[in-house]
């Protein structure tokens, strides 16, 4: 099972010179990956308890866009165990005017994770 999540990052999400994210903006998004695999897995959200390994490949700036995948690779009695990898696909050509944009033929993988998360046994519905 696995769950995919598109997001723009905007000028908001810029948190240094250059316009670049902060790294722990793709966390926020495996954590919203989780969430839906949680859900979808045992319906129930569930919560993250830790990241094993967290790996910034390749710096992310507003206006590009990452896409987050999840998938569970592991499963406890109340634990399942998350590999993540997140990709920028599209990224901004302000180089040519202020909101001309380029496809990237191959992704360029910005972050790779893995993590556990836990659903309490009483909470899980499904499985």
């Amino acid at each position: 099972m696995k769950a995919i999540i598109r997001v723009r990052m905007s000028m908001h999400d810029a948190h240094y010179g250059g316009n670049l994210v902060d790294g722990a903006k793709m966390l926020q998004l495996f954590g919203d990956v989780a969430t839906e695999l949680l859900i979808r897995n045992d319906g129930d959200e569930g919560l993250f308890r830790a990241y094993e390994n967290v790996e910034f490949l390749a710096p992310v700036y507003a206006g590009d866009f990452i896409e987050a995948e999840g998938k569970i690779v592991g499963w406890g009695n109340t634990s399942r165990k998350m590999e993540f990898e997140a990709r920028k696909v599209i990224v901004p050509r302000t180089d040519i005017n202020d909101s001309a944009a380029d496809l990237l033929e191959k992704p360029i993988v910005v972050c790779r994770a893995t993590g556990t998360c836990v659903v309490p046994k009483d909470k899980q519905r499904k499985r």
